[in-house]
């Protein structure tokens, strides 16, 4: 039996020491990664957020996944065709793939995890439902797969890496839960590198190693374990990192943390820029935020140059979408600006402009230090404009509740949201299309049916630069009617031991944290 040692029995044993979150004995390797929000579910038909896909990349395969590139490569699936109709694909099983209990991944495991998806109808659901019915999915033989679409939908490849692939027959369930959603809410029976060792709700989630993983662990010294510590304290971030036990930090730490911890000789700073943006979610279907004056008030008096360069580095954005989409974004956009006589201005065109104070409520997460201090600031622009800002900062969880209906969204929030799959698609029908409304990524609440109309068009035309025309068309409707605020693209960092390698920015969520990508460098 393997027996891991911590990184405090390590320092007590210098002939063992190995720098950071490593440890020596049997040659295993284990590391703790920081997260700032709970893990919420680990069933992957019900996923939804950050911390939930990091769980589900490393506990469950899907059929395809992406590269760093942003292209859609093979996972379980070795293969796929697609019909000269744009309507069937057709998927073929790496025959020897099998689930962390040995047994072989087969061509009835797609179906049931597929048909599981849309039955729950939650999770990513939302973006099958409209395409693909329980019928239209078949087993053609025993590693072969055929999904056969109601009408043509360009991005449907992209979302195949969300099609996690459940091992039917290890579910648990019973008559009244026929879809085992009590025992997977709980338990992992996936394709993936991990299997779940340990999992304590608020506080933390250990990950074992698959041996028999069938990808392979071409790396001499794979990472064996992995602890997720679910903390937003950034002196706890720091600790840990004194202490050796920090393999890799969250991408939400205080600026003060990374260049602290990065200072220590055996830990490094690492960049990339994402194609996540960074906005303040503004309410669309309430007062006063339901009128375009205000919106564009709340966008004038926001302070992008001191957000971008001192609150929260990143790189600007132009609109709704990262110039990562290089094609999908209109070469004249231009970067939003900080005036606040021009808000001031618009403040008094809106049929909300009495004279007095003008209530806004601004949400954001707790205890999150850079979001405060950005709802500080703003609260503290908008008064000069006419604004009484109340500052309403609530835990993860809250916020996904409150995202729920209109009414309890706040006037405007702050949220990250990056690509949940590598195309333009994905941040435009999951935060702006009526379709997908209800949910913390469309806290905007657009519900426009020009907007809607458009996306729609997207997703059925296949030639890519009558689709990247709609892209544009898309974004520069969103920017015209200031429907959202986007505040500037994540450039992620991290701080990583020095013996952590692996680490690539992917454009979709979460895939850069699959840690069979990752290896340890020292001896």
């Amino acid at each position: 039996m393997k027996k891991l040692l911590n990184a405090t029995a390590m320092a007590a044993a210098i002939a063992l020491t190995l720098p950071g979150a490593a440890t020596a004995q049997e040659d295993d390797v284990r590391i703790t990664v920081n997260v700032v929000q709970i893990f919420g579910t680990i069933d992957p038909s019900k996923i939804t957020d950050y911390t939930e896909y990091m769980a589900a990349v490393n506990l469950y395969d899907a059929m395809t996944t992406v590269d760093a590139d942003g292209a859609v490569v093979p996972q379980l699936a070795d293969s796929w065709e697609i019909s000269d109709d744009n309507l069937t694909y057709t998927f073929h099983l790496n025959p020897n793939a099998t689930f962390t209990d040995g047994s072989p991944v087969e061509a009835s495991d797609v179906v049931y995890s597929m048909r599981r998806l849309l039955t729950l109808n939650e999770g990513p659901a939302y973006l099958f439902t409209d395409v693909v019915s329980e019928d239209s999915i078949v087993a053609v033989d025993g590693h072969t797969v055929q999904i056969t679409l109601s009408e043509v939908y360009s991005p449907f490849l992209a979302i195949t890496p969300l099609l996690f692939v459940i091992n039917e027959g290890a579910v648990e369930t019973t008559d009244d839960d026929p879809w085992g959603e009590d025992f997977l809410s709980e338990t992992s029976v996936g394709a993936g590198p991990y299997t779940l060792a340990d999992w304590s709700r608020g506080s933390q989630m250990t990950l074992e190693r698959y041996d028999g993983y069938h990808a392979g662990w071409p790396s001499e010294r794979p990472i064996d374990e992995v602890r997720f510590v679910i903390t937003r304290d950034e002196a706890t971030v720091r600790s840990l990192a004194r202490r050796g036990e920090l393999g890799l930090s969250s991408q939400y730490q205080a600026t003060e943390t990374y260049e602290g911890i990065a200072a220590q000789d055996d830990y490094r700073l690492i960049e990339a820029e994402t194609a996540t943006g960074f906005y303040f979610k503004v309410n669309n279907q309430i007062a006063p935020t339901d009128d375009i004056h205000i919106r564009r008030a709340i966008a004038l008096a926001t302070d992008y140059d001191t957000i971008r360069n001192v609150l929260y580095p990143g790189a600007p954005m132009t609109g709704p979408l990262a110039s990562t989409f290089t094609a999908a974004v209109p070469a004249d956009a231009e970067a939003p600006v900080f005036d606040l006589e021009a808000a001031r201005a618009e403040v008094e065109q809106s049929p909300y402009y009495t004279g007095e104070p003008i209530p806004l409520t601004h949400g954001y997460v707790a205890n999150t230090p850079f979001e405060e201090e950005i709802a500080l600031l703003m609260a503290s622009n908008l008064s000069q404009i006419g604004f009484d800002v109340t500052i309403q900062p609530d835990p993860w969880n809250r916020i996904t509740e409150l995202a729920t209906s209109p009414e309890t969204t706040p006037h405007f929030s702050q949220i990250f949201y990056g690509p949940t799959y590598p195309s333009p698609d994905s941040v435009f029908y999951v935060q702006y299309h009526s379709d997908s409304a209800g949910t913390w990524s469309s806290m905007d609440w657009v519900m426009d049916p020009e907007i809607d109309a458009l996306i729609d068009q997207s997703r059925l035309e296949t030639d890519p630069d009558a689709q990247n025309a709609l892209y544009q068309e898309i974004f520069t409707t969103l920017n015209e009617d200031q429907r959202t605020i986007p505040l500037l693209a994540s450039q992620q960092r991290h701080v990583i031991h020095e013996c952590l390698e692996g680490f690539a920015y992917v454009p979709m969520q979460s895939v850069a944290f699959d840690f069979s990508r990752y290896h340890w460098t020292c001896e």
